[in-house]
C-alpha cells in the first residue's frame, strides 16, 4: 500500500470556486516591431543609423521585402549568402502556384481575412476592448466565421490582448455565435497567459450560456494551466467544481487531476489526492499507471513498485504501460542491465514491448553514445513484429545527427521512407536541428518547405533552431523571412523563442534588433529573464547607446513594477462558485 504522505504534504480541500473579477486592463506600451506580418514596419526607434533601404541583390526575388519597411530588414548583410536558396525559393514559388489552383476558396478566404484583421493588431493596442473596437470598425466588411477566429487565436495565442481582442469582435458580431470550440480555446489562451481570473470568469460565462456548455475538455485545459503556472491546490479545487459545472467527477476527470500533477513533478500531491478519492472513484489500471510512472520519473522506483503491489492486490495486472515506465526509469540512470530484466519479465507476463518501449531503450542508449546497441535495439523490435514508427526513426535520427554523424542519421532518414513510414513534426524538426548544427542552412530550408507541401504543421521548436542559425550567420532578412513563415503557419513565438533571439541578437552585436524583440516580448507579455536584462545592457553601455538604455530600462522596470504589484491569486477560493 502507498504511505499517506499527509504528515509533509498540505491536505487540499476539494471545494467549488467563486467567479473572479475582470481586471482593469494595464496600458500596454506602443510597439516597435510588427515583424510577424505583412505591413510595413516603422522606423526602429532604437536605431541611431541612417534608414537604409536597399535589398541584397542575391537575396532570392520571391523573398525581397516591401520597399517601406524598416531598418530591421534593410541591414545590408554583406555577408548574407545561403547555398541553394535560389533554387529552393524557385521552387517553393512553383508549388504555390500549383497549390493555389487547387487551394478551395474557402481556404484561400479565411487565409486573406486572416492577414487582414493581422494587420490591424499590427499596432499595439491599450486592452483587448480597444482591439476588438478597432477590428469591428476596420474589418467591418469580414464575415467572421470559426475557422477565421480559430486561425486568429492561434495566430496570437501567446499575445493576450490580441487573442481577447479578437474574441471580445467575434462576440460583437450578430449573425455569429461562438461555438464551445471557440470558448475552449480561449480558456486554454488565459490560462497560458497565466490570466486565471479571466479564465474563471470565461468558464462561469459558459455555464451561464447552456447546459453542457462546459465539458471535460473545457476542465482539463482548466486543470492543465493551473498546474503548469505550480497552482496545485487550485487544480484539485477546480476538480472539485466540477458537478457545479455540469461536469462529473469520474474516473476519466481524476484521472485527468492525476496525470496533470504528476506531468508537473507533483507526483507526492498526485498520490495524496488519490488516497482522498480512491475510496469515492474506482481507480483504473490508466490510474495506476499515471502514479506509477510519476515515481519513476522522480526516481523514487521504490515507491512505484509499491503502486505496483496495490494495483495487483485491487485486481489488476500490469500491462506494456506499467512496465515502459520502469523500463524508461532504468534508461534515465542508464542501468541497461535492469532494462534487459524487465524486458524479460515483460515477456514472461505475457506483455509485449510495444514501439515506445524500443523507442525509450534506443534513445537512452542513444543518449549513452551507444549507437550500435541502438541499432541493435532496432534489429531485435522488427524481429519481435513490432514495427518502428516515425518517433523511433526521428528519436534515432536525432541521436545520429547529435554525435556528428550526419550521413548516417540521412541515410536512416531514407530507410524510413523506403518504409513507407511516413515522416512526422518531431521528424522535420529532427532533421533540422541536425542540419543546422551542422551549417547546412540550405538543406534545413528545404525541409521547412518540404513540410509545407506534405501539410505537416511545423511548431516553434521547429523554428528555433532556424533563428539560431541565422542570428548566427548574421543574416537578418533569412531571420525576417522566418519570423514571417511562423506567422503565416500561425506559429506564436513563445518565451524561449524571445529570449533565444535577443541573446543570440546580442551576441553578434546586432543591438537595435536585440531591442526590438526585447520590447516585442514585453509587450506581448512576457517578463524578460534579469540575465538577459543585463546582457542588453551591458553592450547597450559598451556601445554609448544611452537613449537606448534609458527606454530599454523603463521597459523592464514597467514590467517588473507590473509584476509585483498585481495581486496574489487566492490559493484557497470560497466554496461558492
Amino acid at each position: 500500500m502507498l504511505m499517506r504522505l499527509s504528515t509533509t504534504l498540505p491536505r487540499f480541500k476539494l471545494c467549488r470556486l467563486q467567479p473572479h473579477f475582470i481586471p482593469e486592463p494595464v496600458p500596454l506600451l506602443q510597439s516597435a516591431i510588427t515583424q510577424f506580418t505583412e505591413t510595413p514596419l516603422r522606423r526602429n526607434p532604437f536605431s541611431t543609423a541612417p534608414d537604409r533601404r536597399t535589398e541584397s541583390p542575391e537575396l532570392p526575388g520571391w523573398l525581397k521585402l516591401s520597399e517601406t519597411r524598416g531598418s530591421f530588414y534593410a541591414d545590408s548583410d554583406a555577408d548574407f549568402e545561403i547555398p541553394e536558396v535560389s533554387d529552393w525559393a524557385q521552387y517553393q514559388k512553383s508549388c504555390n502556384q500549383a497549390k493555389d489552383v487547387v487551394k478551395s476558396d474557402v481556404v484561400d478566404r479565411v487565409e486573406r481575412e486572416a492577414d487582414e484583421v493581422s494587420k490591424v493588431l499590427k499596432c499595439r493596442f491599450q486592452s483587448p476592448d480597444d482591439a476588438a473596437e478597432a477590428l469591428n470598425d476596420k474589418c467591418a466588411a469580414i464575415s467572421v466565421s470559426e475557422d477565421l477566429v480559430l486561425k486568429l487565436l492561434n495566430r496570437f495565442g501567446n499575445d493576450f490582448v490580441g487573442a481577447v481582442g479578437v474574441f471580445k469582435w467575434a462576440k460583437m458580431q450578430s449573425r455569429f455565435e461562438i461555438p464551445a470550440t471557440l470558448y475552449n480555446q480561449m480558456v486554454d489562451i488565459l490560462g497560458k497567459c497565466k490570466k486565471f481570473e479571466l479564465m474563471w470568469e470565461l468558464v462561469d460565462e459558459m455555464n451561464q450560456l447552456s447546459k453542457g456548455f462546459v465539458t471535460l475538455n473545457t476542465m482539463t485545459k482548466v486543470i492543465r494551466r493551473l498546474t503548469r503556472a505550480g497552482k496545485f491546490s487550485q487544480a484539485i479545487q477546480a476538480f472539485g467544481s466540477m458537478e457545479k459545472l455540469g461536469v462529473k467527477r469520474d474516473i476519466q476527470s481524476m484521472n485527468v487531476l492525476l496525470d496533470s500533477l504528476v506531468k508537473e513533478g507533483s507526483v507526492e500531491i498526485a498520490s495524496v489526492v488519490f488516497l482522498d478519492l480512491k475510496n469515492e472513484i474506482q481507480p483504473t489500471a490508466h490510474t495506476f499507471n499515471i502514479l506509477i510512472h510519476g515515481w519513476c520519473k522522480a526516481r523514487k522506483v521504490d515507491e512505484a513498485y509499491k503502486v505496483l503491489e496495490e494495483m495487483e492486490a485491487c485486481g489488476l495486472s500490469p500491462d506494456t504501460v506499467t512496465y515502459t515506465s520502469f523500463i524508461e526509469a532504468y534508461c534515465r540512470d542508464k542501468d541497461f542491465r535492469k532494462v534487459e530484466e524487465t524486458l524479460t519479465e515483460m515477456r514472461e507476463k505475457g506483455c509485449r514491448p510495444n514501439v515506445i518501449t524500443y523507442t525509450i531503450y534506443a534513445h537512452a542508449l542513444g543518449k549513452s553514445k551507444q549507437i550500435k546497441q541502438a541499432f541493435e535495439v532496432y534489429e531485435r523490435m522488427k524481429i519481435d513484429g513490432c514495427i518502428p514508427d516515425a518517433s523511433f526513426y526521428s528519436s534515432l535520427i536525432f541521436q545520429l545527427g547529435k554525435s556528428g554523424r550526419l550521413d548516417d542519421a540521412i541515410d536512416l532518414y531514407k530507410d524510413m521512407l523506403k518504409h513507407d513510414v511516413t515522416p512526422n513534426l518531431i521528424t522535420y524538426s529532427s532533421l533540422i536541428t541536425m542540419y543546422c548544427q551542422h551549417s547546412r542552412e540550405g538543406d534545413a530550408l528545404k525541409l521547412l518547405l518540404e513540410m509545407e507541401n506534405k501539410s505537416v504543421k511545423p511548431d516553434v521548436k521547429t523554428y528555433d533552431p532556424l533563428l539560431k542559425m541565422s542570428c548566427r550567420k548574421k543574416q537578418m532578412k533569412v531571420l525576417a523571412f522566418l519570423l514571417n513563415n511562423m506567422f503565416k503557419n500561425d506559429v506564436s513565438p513563445e518565451f524561449a523563442t524571445y529570449t533565444l533571439l535577443v541573446n543570440e541578437l546580442c551576441k553578434i552585436e546586432k543591438l537595435e534588433q536585440a531591442c526590438l524583440f526585447f520590447e516585442e516580448m514585453i509587450l506581448v507579455g512576457f517578463t524578460p529573464k534579469k540575465s538577459t536584462h543585463e546582457l542588453l545592457m551591458k553592450l547597450l553601455e559598451k556601445k554609448n547607446m544611452g537613449k537606448a538604455m534609458e527606454q530599454i530600462s523603463v521597459l523592464y522596470s514597467s514590467i517588473k513594477e507590473k509584476a509585483s504589484i498585481q495581486p496574489m491569486e487566492s490559493e484557497s477560493p470560497s466554496s461558492e462558485m
